[in-house]
């Protein structure tokens, strides 16, 4: 019986010490070679460049090429605690419009806008999905969103 557990301990300990070595082996790094100079092959006089991006026509816009983003926000609005209300009555079916300078925009059904102050960048890149669908005017992305 306690052959065994001193036999386990042994071998615990050899393992140990492997690792311990192991470890040892990686802290030392080697000196790193002398670069050698070689002469460079020559370059042909004419290589055709590739450029390393897509086309004009495959690139999506970026943000300072459109004027804002829009995405519905069909249940009710709820701002710091309190259902967001338009002056005629609505409180659901908006479209949040994120703009160029940062502002957030509210439509509602009726063709209500306000800027909301409570509402930032950061809450619509939260809450929103990714884009979709890029429009040319508002008239076409508010007709794609059913308003």
């Amino acid at each position: 019986m306690f052959r065994r557990t001193t036999r386990a301990d042994r071998e615990f300990r050899e393992a140990q010490r492997a690792g311990q070595a192991l470890l040892a082996m990686h802290t030392e790094w080697p000196e790193a070679p002398a670069p050698v100079a070689a002469s460079a092959p020559a370059a042909p006089a004419e290589v055709p460049v590739v450029p390393d991006f897509l086309p004009p026509e495959f690139r999506a816009p970026c943000r300072q090429d459109v004027s804002g983003f829009m995405m519905r926000w069909d249940l009710p609005l709820v701002i710091d605690g309190e259902v967001h209300a338009c002056h005629c009555g609505a409180y659901r079916n908006w479209i949040v419009f994120n703009m160029r300078d940062d502002s957030v925009w509210l439509r509602c059904e009726a063709g209500h806008e306000a800027e909301e102050t409570r509402l930032d960048s950061a809450w619509y890149n939260r809450n929103s999905g990714p884009v979709d669908h890029f429009h040319p005017t508002l008239e076409d992305g508010l007709r794609h969103l059913g308003h």
